[in-house]
């Protein structure tokens, strides 16, 4: 029996005695999850010496009932796979040793953006660390720079409320399945996300319910997907700090926020400063610098500062910033309910108004 491919992208991960380096070593040599499963031979012989005690990869009844079961939700929700052989499968997690095989998205399906930040402290925000987060965003409104963080309460929830206000994309990975929203106090959050051009990611099927062990896996990807981690707000122990020395493995930056010495809410920003882990910032001037991303400010400025859009063009807009071109396609699943004339309407008005530019392959990107 033959079955898509999406379908055989998450029987793969069911496969016992695969890890993910393994899976991608097959995809590599077959091309494709289907023909690892169909065409075994085509990447079977170059693992023969280290992996012949393995069995070849099969599909039983439970297998065939939980990735059913997995597909209609997804369609269900409009949920969609990113899986490792894609080419919009993030390129600064393929350099991540430990990065993910797939995960699921809700949203905007741009993952290599031209300059990414992400944002993690505590759950037990101050009003002097949601300040800084508010007065850094603020100051980097009008950027290509995309926003990233977990959607916990807190630092998390400041950077994806603050980004939105502000104009820039943000995406929000989950340590729960995307039909579990957590913290549920958050659930209104995730879907502002989505609708301002934004993306909700997971590694975890659909159901997952949040636990522990699961929020560690989200924090590489977190760090995994940014040019920098910034530490907005962190005690001495804790998630933020372990995604920030995860950052720092990755060979990415590290910047952080200082606080009061006598706060011990700030003691993990200070000794990431002390121990040249983290660079000391205190403006979004200081994260261009350092990044030397002045150039993010250009690119998005044009079509914020100079041109009026109403709430649909905004979203267009979001959704090609930060990408080389989206094709008309991509653009059309994002707006399901235009008409293809009134969504042809929109872009040409944008054309018009000189923020977009139409390129070959019918696919759209910022003209800058």
């Amino acid at each position: 029996m033959h079955y898509s491919e999406d379908f055989y992208r998450l029987a793969i991960q069911h496969q016992k005695g695969y890890g993910p380096a393994s899976i991608k070593k097959m995809l590599q040599l077959a091309g494709s999850a289907t023909q690892i499963f169909e065409e075994p031979e085509t990447w079977r012989k170059a693992l023969r010496n280290a992996k012949k005690h393995l069995a070849l990869p099969a599909i039983d009844s439970g297998i065939r009932r939980l990735v059913d079961a997995e597909l209609k939700q997804m369609d269900r929700a409009g949920i969609r796979l990113c899986f490792y052989s894609d080419k919009s499968f993030p390129y600064r997690l393929k350099l991540c040793p430990d990065g993910p095989l797939a995960f699921y998205y809700l949203g905007n399906g741009g993952f290599n953006m031209a300059h990414s930040l992400a944002f993690v402290g505590t759950r037990n925000a101050s009003e002097y660390g949601r300040q800084c987060v508010d007065k850094i965003l603020r100051e980097l409104k009008g950027s290509d720079i995309v926003t990233i963080s977990g959607l916990a309460y807190g630092i998390d929830t400041e950077a994806h409320k603050k980004s939105i206000e502000n104009q820039l994309r943000t995406i929000a990975v989950l340590g729960s399945g995307l039909g579990v929203i957590y913290p549920y106090s958050n659930k209104d959050l995730a879907q502002r996300i989505v609708d301002h051009g934004g993306t909700l990611i997971s590694e975890f099927s659909y159901n997952t319910q949040p636990d522990r062990l699961n929020f560690p896996k989200r924090n590489r990807i977190i760090a995994g997907m940014s040019d920098a981690t910034l530490v907005a707000e962190s005690g001495e122990k804790g998630g933020s700090i372990i995604t920030a020395y995860l950052a720092h493995s990755y060979n990415r930056d590290v910047l952080a926020i200082p606080g009061q010495i006598h706060d011990p809410m700030h003691l993990g920003c200070h000794q990431l400063i002390r121990k040249n882990v983290a660079a000391l910032i205190t403006s979004g001037d200081d994260i261009m610098d350092i990044m030397n991303w002045k150039g993010a400010l250009n690119a998005g400025a044009q079509t914020q500062l100079f041109v009026e859009l109403n709430e649909n063009e905004q979203s267009l807009v979001d959704l090609l910033r930060g990408q080389v071109a989206v094709p008309i396609d991509k653009i059309t699943e994002h707006f399901p309910n235009y008409t293809p004339s009134q969504l042809a309407g929109m872009l040409l008005e944008l054309e018009l108004k000189n923020v977009i530019t139409c390129k070959p392959g019918k696919s759209y990107a910022i003209k800058l």
